[in-house]
C-alpha cells in the first residue's frame, strides 16, 4: 500500500477532490432545484441528464483518447466542467440544467477514463489490486466529504456552486503535474449484449437493476430529503450515510461471496437492502431511522455491483472477462438514465409523495432479490474452488476501472494456479 501511495499519490489526491466536486454538486443541485421551485419530475429530468452524458462519454473518450491524447482531453473537459458548475446558478432553469448535467456526465466519464487509465499504468503486476482498492476508498470518501461542503455556503447564493467549480479545477493540477508518464490508451472490445445475457442472465438484469437503484441515490437523494423537509444539514448527513454504509460493508461483503454461493449473496444483500428501503418508506419519519434506511440501502447496492460482476466473471473465461467489462457498464447505465425519471413520476403530489423514493429503490432491490432466487432453481451451484476472487469496484468507476478489476481477478487466479502447480 506505501508502494502504491508514493508512486501514485498525485493521482489519487487528484482524483479525490474531483469526487468531492462531483458529489457536491449532485446534492447541491438537488436542494437548489426546490428553491427554485422546480417539481420533482423535472429535477429527475434534470438528475438522469447526467447518466445520459456519463453513458455517451464512457463509450466515446476512448475514442477521444486516441486522437489527440490524454493531456488534451484531460484539459479540455476540465475546463468545460468549471463551466457548467458556474451556469448552473445563472441559469435556473430545468431545461438549462439538464443540459449542463447532459455536459458534466460526459465530461466526468471523459475525465475518470483518462484518470483511470494512468493510474492503471502507475500501478505494477504486484499492487494493482491494492491500488485500486486505494482508488475505491479515496472515490467514497471524495463523496462523503462532499456533503460536509453543502453547510458552507447558501444553496440560493453562488458560493458553493463556486466552490464545486474550484475544487474540479484544483484536482487536475496534481494529475497533470505527476511525474507519471502518459499511458498508451487501449479498451478491449465489448462482448455483444446477447453473449453477455447468455453467459449471465442474473449478472445482466441485476446490472439493469442496480443501475436504477444506484441513480436514484446519486440523483434524488438530495431532492427526496428537500421535498420531505429535511433541514440543510440533515440533507447532507442523509445522502452521505448512503456513501459510508457502502464504504463500510464493501469488504465485508465481498470476503463473504468468495466463501458462499454468490447466488444466495446477491439475494440476501438485495433482500436486505430492500426490507432497508421498505423500513425508511414505512417509518421515515425521524432522522435516525432515514439514516440507518440509508445506511443499509447504500451498504448493500453498492457492494452488490462488485457482486453481480464477480458472479458474471465465474461463467466466462478469463480471456473473456475484460471484454465483458463494456457491456455490464452499458447494461448498467441504460438503467442508470431510467432511474431518476421514474423515481420523480413516484414522488408526484399526485403519486406517493416523498415516500416514491424509498418505494422506487425497494422495488428494484426486491426484483433482483427474486430474480437470484429463480436463477438459483435454473443453474447448477458453482462451487467456492471454482470461482474466482472479487475486486471491489463501484458504481462511480469507469469502465477503464472496470477492466483493471477484471485484471486484478484474472492475476490473481494465475497466481492461485502457479503455487498449487508448484506444491
Amino acid at each position: 500500500m506505501l508502494q502504491v501511495l508514493s508512486s501514485a499519490w498525485a493521482l489519487l489526491l487528484g482524483m479525490g477532490l474531483l469526487m468531492v466536486g462531483n458529489g457536491l454538486q449532485g446534492t447541491l443541485l438537488g436542494v437548489r432545484g426546490e428553491i427554485e421551485g422546480f417539481s420533482t419530475l423535472e429535477m429527475s429530468f434534470v438528475m438522469s441528464a447526467y447518466f445520459l452524458g456519463f453513458l455517451g462519454g464512457s463509450r466515446l473518450a476512448p475514442e477521444m483518447i486516441r486522437r489527440v491524447g490524454h493531456v488534451r482531453v484531460f484539459a479540455a473537459l476540465a475546463s468545460f466542467i468549471s463551466a457548467v458548475m458556474i451556469m448552473y446558478p445563472m441559469l435556473a432553469d430545468p431545461i438549462a440544467w439538464s443540459l449542463g448535467r447532459v455536459v458534466i456526465g460526459f465530461c466526468f466519464s471523459g475525465v475518470y477514463v483518462t484518470a483511470e487509465s494512468w493510474l492503471n499504468n502507475a500501478a505494477s503486476n504486484e499492487n494493482r489490486g491494492q491500488a485500486l482498492s486505494l482508488y475505491m476508498i479515496v472515490q467514497m470518501t471524495g463523496i462523503v466529504s462532499a456533503q460536509a461542503l453543502i453547510l458552507v455556503g447558501d444553496p440560493g447564493g453562488y458560493e458553493t456552486f463556486v466552490i464545486a467549480s474550484i475544487l474540479v479545477s484544483i484536482s487536475f493540477g496534481p494529475i497533470l503535474l505527476s511525474i507519471s508518464p502518459t499511458p498508451a490508451f487501449d479498451t478491449t472490445k465489448p462482448m455483444t449484449l446477447r453473449q453477455l445475457m447468455s453467459a449471465s442472465p442474473l449478472g445482466c438484469v441485476g446490472m439493469f437493476l442496480l443501475g436504477g437503484v444506484f441513480s436514484a441515490q446519486f440523483g434524488m437523494a438530495a431532492v427526496y430529503g428537500a421535498q420531505a423537509g429535511l433541514t440543510l444539514a440533515q440533507i447532507s448527513i442523509f445522502v452521505a450515510s448512503f456513501y459510508i454504509g457502502a464504504l463500510v460493508l464493501q469488504y465485508p461483503l465481498g470476503w463473504l461471496s468468495d466463501r458462499f454461493d454468490r447466488r444466495l449473496m446477491i439475494l440476501l444483500a438485495a433482500g436486505i437492502g430492500g426490507v432497508g428501503a421498505l423500513v425508511g418508506m414505512i417509518f421515515g419519519l425521524t432522522l435516525p431511522i432515514l439514516l440507518v434506511s440509508a445506511f443499509f440501502i447504500g451498504g448493500m447496492s453498492n457492494p452488490l455491483y462488485s457482486l453481480l460482476i464477480a458472479y458474471t466473471n465465474d461463467y466466462l473465461e478469463y480471456e473473456d472477462m475484460a471484454a465483458a467489462s463494456g457491456g455490464l457498464v452499458f447494461i448498467n447505465g441504460l438503467g442508470a438514465i431510467a432511474g431518476p425519471v421514474i423515481t420523480g413520476w413516484l414522488m408526484g403530489p399526485a403519486i406517493f409523495g416523498p415516500q416514491g423514493f424509498f418505494l422506487f429503490i425497494g422495488a428494484l432491490l426486491f426484483v433482483m432479490a427474486a430474480y437470484a432466487a429463480y436463477r438459483m432453481t435454473q443453474r447448477t451451484y458453482i462451487t467456492v474452488d471454482e470461482t474466482a476472487t472479487i475486486a471491489p469496484i463501484y458504481p462511480t468507476s469507469s469502465p477503464v476501472a472496470l477492466e483493471v478489476a477484471q485484471e486484478v481477478v484474472i492475476e490473481a487466479a494465475q497466481d492461485e494456479t502457479d503455487a498449487q502447480e508448484t506444491a
